[in-house]
């Protein structure tokens, strides 16, 4: 039976260690150029538009804004119409205002 020499143990401990740093290289280089790419403006913007597009929450604000605007904005042109008198294009977006702000405060009530 060969005996084990101290100098071939050493060696052979450092190929190992070397192999292990050849492959925590290549793992650290993965992991630069993946943080790389998602910290590059495009993919962040992508990555923020993704996840609100996904939440169930934004879209239902979404749509009660968009119910809130249009029946103000409706409401205003239905009752004034198209005034060329300062005083009630004033009042018109005043009432255009309420109205959006109701509608869009109490959408959750109107969708259910």
């Amino acid at each position: 039976m060969k005996t084990i020499n101290e100098t071939d143990l050493l060696k052979e401990t450092i190929q190992l260690l070397r192999i292990k740093q050849a492959n925590e290289l290549v793992h650290l280089k993965d992991q630069y150029y993946y943080t790389y790419e998602s910290l590059k403006p495009l993919n962040l913007i992508k990555n923020a538009f993704g996840q609100m597009a996904t939440s169930s929450d934004f879209k239902g604000n979404i749509l009660g804004n968009v119910i809130g605007i249009s029946t103000g904005y409706l409401t205003k042109k239905i009752l004034l119409g198209s005034t060329h008198n300062p005083v009630k294009r004033i009042l018109g977006t005043l009432l255009q205002f309420v109205i959006t702000n109701v509608v869009t405060k109490h959408s959750d009530t109107s969708k259910s």
